[in-house]
């Protein structure tokens, strides 16, 4: 199918599922600046009034959970007791256990933390590699919460949506064809004035350039949202998956990021395979590929490495495979040693997407092997 429309969604730091992650990576980063050997398997759960840090964490040094929650949640802008949440007045309980020493006795040796299918993609229509829709949702929230930061449009408040629907023409994007956007703000503003700053601050300067006069763009669609963040919705660690990927054009093996120490194999294999698959198409191998990767619980081998070009590829799909073999070591010490992940940088993924970004710390956005891959390949 060559023509057709898709549709990716992001949502903003302030949104229950994103505190919940921000919180649970925060606790994962306090730990890795003491202790970059630490184990940590990290839980959060916000609603009104409350925040619960839940997991398995073996290290050997202290941090203050509910002290980190705090300044998360002050940071993101849950600040004011009228929100329903914030971060002076909300009670935070730990319930923390070391991790069992039947996974650790299979991480170790340096086997896989866990058993498990991961998928790393890219494709070559933005210049990060990365689907179009995702890119355009991610710069919409993010952009809300720059504007709101800056007290710019003093009314907004923390948590929002937004959604992009992408229209495709001989399988590249040819316009925006719908814009969703969903604003948490205070009660003292008409929705006629949202709609107007939004589309003028927010819209405009991120999709500006692929609207049109046909563009049909929702803005607080209801009407009303008042009541957002936690009092509106319950937010758990690890629900927004797609949102953290590809927006749902690549696959997703299931298993969520935020909270977990490389060893688990859901956050490493996931950065690992998005880093092999950049590499290929930056190297021109081809236009569009995904890679999967499986594990079994305690090998450090992969049981198996499969690879999608979609069409695209200018080698045949198993020769690409085999150039990942020779190029690229899945076993996880390998991963975790070549993309230094036993550093704190993780709270900066927890929001607006894992890939696509162009943190220097975000070493799995790197190419360094692009060049190597295309002179191997003999295209």
């Amino acid at each position: 199918m060559k023509d057709f429309l898709f549709t990716s969604e992001s949502v903003t730091e302030g949104h229950p599922d994103k505190i919940a992650d921000q919180i649970s990576d925060s606790v994962l980063d306090a730990i890795f600046e003491k202790d970059p050997m630490g184990r940590v398997a990290c839980e959060t759960l916000v609603t009104t009034g409350l925040v619960l840090v839940a997991g398995e964490i073996s290290t050997s040094c202290y941090v203050e959970i509910p002290k980190l929650a705090r300044q998360m949640i002050e940071t993101i802008g849950y600040n004011d007791a009228s929100y329903g949440f914030d971060s002076k007045a909300c009670a935070v309980l730990t319930a923390i256990d070391e991790q069992s020493p039947d996974i650790a006795m299979g991480v170790n040796p340096g086997g896989a933390g866990d058993q498990g299918m991961m998928f790393g993609y890219a494709v070559n229509e933005t210049p990060q590699l990365m689907p179009m829709p995702i890119m355009m949702a991610h710069g919409l929230t993010k952009k809300l919460a720059e504007v709101r930061k800056a007290n710019g449009l003093k009314y907004l408040r923390p948590d929002g949506k937004s959604q992009v629907t992408i229209q495709y023409e001989n399988g590249k994007p040819k316009r925006v064809h719908t814009i969703v956007i969903s604003t948490q703000h205070g009660p003292e503003v008409e929705q006629e004035q949202i709609q107007k700053d939004v589309l003028e601050h927010v819209i405009r300067p991120v999709c500006g350039a692929m609207m049109d006069d046909e563009t049909v763009i929702h803005v607080n669609p209801t009407g009303r949202f008042i009541v957002g963040g936690p009092p509106g919705d319950c937010g758990v660690t690890g629900r927004k998956i797609i949102v953290d990927t590809y927006g749902g054009m690549g696959h997703h093996g299931g298993g969520c990021f935020s909270g977990k120490d490389p060893t688990k194999v859901d956050r490493s294999a996931a950065y690992y395979g998005r880093y092999v698959a950049k590499n290929l198409v930056a190297a021109g191998i081809a236009d569009k590929l995904e890679v999967q990767v499986a594990y079994a619980i305690g090998v450090a081998d992969p049981v198996s490495i499969f690879v999608n070009s979609y069409g695209t590829g200018k080698i045949d799909d198993e020769k690409i495979v085999e150039l990942i073999k020779t190029h690229f070591d899945f076993k996880p010490a390998a991963m975790i040693k070549e993309l230094d992940l036993r550093r704190p940088i993780y709270r900066k993924t927890a929001a607006y997407g894992h890939f696509g970004r162009e943190e220097a710390e975000f070493t799995w956005e790197k190419t360094p092997k692009a060049e190597a891959l295309k002179q191997a390949s003999g295209i």
